[in-house]
Protein backbone atom coordinates (compact mmCIF):
# COMPACT_ATOMS: atom_id res chain seq x y z
CA UNK A 1 0.00 0.00 0.00
CA UNK A 2 1.60 3.53 -0.86
CA UNK A 3 1.16 5.63 1.96
CA UNK A 4 1.52 9.64 1.95
CA UNK A 5 4.76 10.97 2.72
CA UNK A 6 5.03 13.33 5.50
CA UNK A 7 6.19 17.04 4.29
CA UNK A 8 8.23 19.32 6.01
CA UNK A 9 7.02 21.04 8.86
CA UNK A 10 5.03 17.75 10.23
CA UNK A 11 6.22 18.16 14.11
CA UNK A 12 7.30 14.28 13.47
CA UNK A 13 10.15 15.04 11.33
CA UNK A 14 11.57 16.77 14.22
CA UNK A 15 11.32 13.90 16.95
CA UNK A 16 14.15 11.37 18.06
CA UNK A 17 12.99 8.58 16.90
CA UNK A 18 12.11 5.06 19.57
CA UNK A 19 13.81 1.30 18.54
CA UNK A 20 10.96 -0.82 18.24
CA UNK A 21 10.77 -4.62 19.57
CA UNK A 22 11.00 -8.02 17.51
CA UNK A 23 7.32 -8.45 17.96
CA UNK A 24 6.18 -4.93 16.49
CA UNK A 25 3.06 -5.51 14.83
CA UNK A 26 2.29 -6.29 11.67
CA UNK A 27 5.95 -4.99 10.42
CA UNK A 28 6.69 -6.80 7.73
CA UNK A 29 3.60 -5.28 6.17
CA UNK A 30 4.87 -1.61 7.06
CA UNK A 31 7.98 -2.64 5.52
CA UNK A 32 6.62 -3.64 2.18
CA UNK A 33 4.64 -0.95 2.39
CA UNK A 34 7.64 1.61 2.97
CA UNK A 35 9.48 0.09 -0.22
CA UNK A 36 6.23 0.26 -2.36
CA UNK A 37 5.56 4.27 -0.47
CA UNK A 38 9.55 5.02 -1.91
CA UNK A 39 9.58 3.69 -5.45
CA UNK A 40 6.28 5.12 -6.33
CA UNK A 41 7.96 8.69 -5.35
CA UNK A 42 11.18 7.45 -7.07
CA UNK A 43 12.99 7.72 -3.94
CA UNK A 44 16.59 5.52 -2.55
CA UNK A 45 15.39 5.62 0.98
CA UNK A 46 12.86 6.39 2.97
CA UNK A 47 12.25 7.02 6.81
CA UNK A 48 9.09 5.94 9.01
CA UNK A 49 9.22 9.36 10.17
CA UNK A 50 8.42 9.95 6.81
CA UNK A 51 5.44 8.19 7.18
CA UNK A 52 3.85 9.31 10.10
CA UNK A 53 5.68 6.98 12.28
CA UNK A 54 8.84 8.32 14.87
CA UNK A 55 10.07 4.26 15.01
CA UNK A 56 13.88 3.56 14.36
CA UNK A 57 13.50 1.85 11.30
CA UNK A 58 14.58 3.34 7.26
CA UNK A 59 14.67 1.03 4.08
CA UNK A 60 17.05 1.56 1.27
CA UNK A 61 17.10 0.83 -2.41
CA UNK A 62 20.16 2.83 -4.11
CA UNK A 63 20.61 0.16 -7.18
CA UNK A 64 19.30 3.31 -9.44
CA UNK A 65 22.52 4.91 -8.53
CA UNK A 66 24.54 2.12 -10.32
CA UNK A 67 23.58 3.61 -13.19
CA UNK A 68 25.38 6.71 -12.99
CA UNK A 69 28.03 6.81 -15.42
CA UNK A 70 30.85 8.88 -13.30
CA UNK A 71 30.97 6.12 -10.37
CA UNK A 72 33.65 3.63 -10.79
CA UNK A 73 32.68 0.34 -10.93
CA UNK A 74 33.85 -0.64 -7.71
CA UNK A 75 30.90 1.84 -6.51
CA UNK A 76 28.82 0.75 -9.08
CA UNK A 77 29.40 -3.07 -8.28
CA UNK A 78 28.32 -1.95 -4.35
CA UNK A 79 24.92 -0.32 -5.34
CA UNK A 80 23.84 -2.80 -7.80
CA UNK A 81 21.04 -4.82 -5.59
CA UNK A 82 21.77 -2.16 -2.63
CA UNK A 83 18.18 -3.08 -1.00
CA UNK A 84 18.30 -3.09 2.90
CA UNK A 85 16.56 -2.79 5.97
CA UNK A 86 18.01 -1.06 9.36
CA UNK A 87 16.00 -1.09 12.34
CA UNK A 88 17.19 0.33 15.60
CA UNK A 89 20.23 1.48 13.78
CA UNK A 90 23.22 3.02 15.83
CA UNK A 91 26.05 4.42 13.64
CA UNK A 92 29.31 3.42 15.62
CA UNK A 93 31.69 6.01 13.95
CA UNK A 94 32.13 8.24 10.86
CA UNK A 95 35.69 7.88 9.36
CA UNK A 96 37.09 9.38 6.11
CA UNK A 97 37.67 12.29 4.34
CA UNK A 98 34.64 14.50 4.06
CA UNK A 99 32.71 15.03 1.02
CA UNK A 100 30.11 17.20 -0.82
CA UNK A 101 27.26 15.54 -3.13
CA UNK A 102 23.61 17.17 -3.96
CA UNK A 103 21.01 15.80 -2.08
CA UNK A 104 17.60 15.72 -2.18
CA UNK A 105 14.70 14.34 0.21
CA UNK A 106 11.44 13.22 -0.42
CA UNK A 107 9.53 14.80 2.83
CA UNK A 108 11.03 18.24 1.08
CA UNK A 109 10.21 17.90 -2.89
CA UNK A 110 12.11 20.43 -5.65
CA UNK A 111 14.75 21.17 -3.15
CA UNK A 112 18.01 19.82 -3.70
CA UNK A 113 21.46 21.53 -2.12
CA UNK A 114 25.42 20.43 -1.75
CA UNK A 115 25.41 18.61 1.58
CA UNK A 116 28.80 17.61 3.21
CA UNK A 117 28.76 14.28 5.00
CA UNK A 118 32.13 11.89 5.88
CA UNK A 119 32.83 9.26 3.57
CA UNK A 120 32.64 6.23 5.90
CA UNK A 121 30.38 4.96 8.43
CA UNK A 122 29.91 2.19 10.97
CA UNK A 123 26.74 0.97 11.55
CA UNK A 124 24.76 -1.28 14.19
CA UNK A 125 21.23 -2.41 12.82
CA UNK A 126 18.86 -5.10 13.00
CA UNK A 127 17.73 -6.67 9.41
CA UNK A 128 14.03 -7.32 8.56
CA UNK A 129 14.44 -11.16 10.01
CA UNK A 130 15.56 -9.01 13.09
CA UNK A 131 19.36 -10.62 13.17
CA UNK A 132 21.65 -8.26 14.15
CA UNK A 133 24.93 -6.53 11.99
CA UNK A 134 27.53 -4.54 12.21
CA UNK A 135 28.46 -3.29 8.94
CA UNK A 136 31.00 -0.43 6.93
CA UNK A 137 29.46 1.37 4.14
CA UNK A 138 31.58 3.94 2.29
CA UNK A 139 30.68 6.37 -0.85
CA UNK A 140 26.88 6.67 -1.96
CA UNK A 141 25.63 3.41 0.14
CA UNK A 142 27.23 5.25 3.10
CA UNK A 143 25.61 8.68 2.49
CA UNK A 144 22.32 7.42 1.95
CA UNK A 145 22.09 5.29 5.23
CA UNK A 146 23.51 8.66 6.82
CA UNK A 147 21.01 10.94 5.00
CA UNK A 148 17.94 8.29 6.40
CA UNK A 149 19.81 7.61 9.81
CA UNK A 150 19.28 12.07 10.42
CA UNK A 151 15.57 11.12 9.63
CA UNK A 152 15.37 9.14 12.92
CA UNK A 153 17.30 11.51 14.70
CA UNK A 154 14.97 14.72 13.74
CA UNK A 155 17.44 16.13 11.51
CA UNK A 156 16.97 17.09 7.95
CA UNK A 157 19.53 17.36 5.47
CA UNK A 158 18.54 21.34 5.05
CA UNK A 159 19.64 21.22 8.96
CA UNK A 160 22.99 21.21 7.38
CA UNK A 161 23.30 24.15 5.03
CA UNK A 162 24.58 27.24 5.64
CA UNK A 163 22.24 30.28 7.23
CA UNK A 164 22.36 31.79 4.52
CA UNK A 165 21.62 29.13 2.13
CA UNK A 166 18.74 28.39 5.19
CA UNK A 167 17.12 32.35 4.81
CA UNK A 168 17.28 31.86 1.26
CA UNK A 169 15.03 28.12 1.21
CA UNK A 170 12.78 29.54 3.82
CA UNK A 171 9.80 30.72 1.02
CA UNK A 172 10.26 27.32 -0.58
CA UNK A 173 9.97 25.66 2.37
CA UNK A 174 6.85 27.30 3.96
CA UNK A 175 5.20 26.63 0.69
CA UNK A 176 6.07 23.07 0.96
CA UNK A 177 4.35 22.68 4.41
CA UNK A 178 1.14 24.41 3.41
CA UNK A 179 1.02 22.06 0.28
CA UNK A 180 1.58 24.93 -1.86
CA UNK A 181 3.58 22.61 -4.17
CA UNK A 182 3.26 20.63 -8.00
CA UNK A 183 4.04 16.90 -6.93
CA UNK A 184 3.40 13.33 -8.11
CA UNK A 185 3.16 11.71 -5.27
CA UNK A 186 1.00 11.21 -2.63
CA UNK A 187 2.08 13.55 0.47
CA UNK A 188 0.62 14.81 3.69
CA UNK A 189 0.91 18.25 4.56
CA UNK A 190 1.01 19.75 8.06
CA UNK A 191 -0.35 23.05 7.42
CA UNK A 192 -3.05 21.69 4.64
CA UNK A 193 -6.13 20.64 5.44
CA UNK A 194 -5.98 16.99 3.61
CA UNK A 195 -3.25 14.72 1.88
CA UNK A 196 -3.50 14.80 -1.62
Amino acid sequence: MILPIVAYGDPVLRKVAKDIPKDYPKLDVLIENMFETMYNAYGVGLAAPQIGLPIRLFVIDATAFADDDELSEKEKEQLTGFKKVFINPTIIEETGEEWTFNEGCLSIPDIREDVTRNAIIKIEYYDADFNKHIEEFDGLAARVIQHEYDHIEGVLFTDKLSSLKKRLLKRKLTSISKGKIKIDYKMRFPDAKKAR
